[in-house]
């Protein structure tokens, strides 16, 4: 079948793509290899009418209400790789099959990379966390740390004593602060730890501490952290899209519309965006499911 469109992922950012297509009754496929990126955490915040439930279980539900609708067809395939063919656009799955279609939106996501410190994979999304807007309400009044890896730890370290009065900024060789950005932190009641973190300390899935360079342990119940991100597939890439790099990673460029830089292509959520939760994913995905919508009828500007 050749589809309106063509959805890549499908968490938070391609269902909610999806729903939109399918509302306007629009043939749509939607190709998910089922590895979103919050699969490690128990359970998602945040999120308006779902807060404290399982990411899974709120996919499930998501799934099941877009399968309603007849237009709407479900594959769980990896895609691995997408050009335009003519007036259309083609993705080959891992079978070899090739759908074709109109428009395609990009909800891939990225992946986190957690080879920092042995650990830190059996440890994400339990005890520690990159989003203290959806992790930090869980964790408040414990001891709580930072882990720098980038300027962005400053940010978090002066937003985070909202959440508990018992925070530590490690700036773990990668953060060099000034006077000014000593005396705010000091101000907001965050100590500072320069010796560098050569390991955690606890029984994994928890944490108890932090190992220094010198042996010292200091005492955290909960990290924060922003390791780098990679976009979990090459799609953009194959089809010429254009990047812009954040502050933990490369993100796909688009415009307020979600179309990127490829005609006829969209993008949403964790991989089009440099701020990261459940919440934005939705959005991005509502605005790019009505602008494809709206881009297979209405007279459309030229590839900006």
């Amino acid at each position: 079948m050749d589809y309106d469109a063509i959805i890549v992922g499908g968490s938070f950012a391609g269902l909610s793509a999806a729903m939109q297509l399918a509302r306007a009754r629009r043939r749509v496929l939607l190709l998910d290899s089922g590895k979103p990126r919050n699969r490690f955490a128990p359970f998602s915040h945040g999120l308006f009418g779902h807060d404290g439930q399982p990411p899974q279980a709120i996919l499930a539900n998501g799934r099941l209400q877009l399968l309603s609708y007849d237009t709407v067809s479900l594959s769980e395939s990896l895609a691995t790789s997408a050009a335009r063919t003519g007036g259309k656009f083609g993705v080959t799955v891992a079978d070899g099959t090739i759908h074709t279609a109109s428009r395609l939106i990009l909800a891939t996501g990225v992946s986190d990379d957690l080879t920092g410190f042995p650990g830190l994979q059996e440890r994400w999304g339990i005890s520690i966390f990159h989003c203290f807007y959806c992790h930090g309400y869980e964790v408040a009044g414990k001891r709580l740390g930072v882990l720098a890896t980038s300027d962005r730890a400053l940010q978090t370290a002066l937003l985070l004593p909202d959440w508990s009065e018992h925070v530590a900024l490690f700036t773990n060789g990668v953060l060099t602060l000034n006077d000014e950005q000593l005396d705010a932190l000091g101000a907001r009641g965050v100590s500072v730890e320069t010796t560098p973190v050569v390991a955690l300390v606890g029984a994994a899935p928890g944490l108890s501490g932090l190992r220094l360079a010198d042996g010292r342990v200091a005492s955290v119940d909960a990290i924060f952290t922003n390791p780098r991100t990679r976009m979990s597939s090459a799609l953009a890439e194959q089809l010429g899209c254009e990047f812009d790099e954040g502050p933990s990673g490369p993100f796909i460029r688009t415009g307020a519309d979600k179309q990127t830089t490829v005609h006829g292509v969209y993008a949403a959520g964790d991989a089009a965006r440099p701020g990261h939760n459940a919440s934005w994913a939705v959005a991005d995905g509502v605005t790019a499911g009505i602008s494809c919508h709206q881009s297979l009828t209405l007279p459309q500007p030229s590839c900006r």
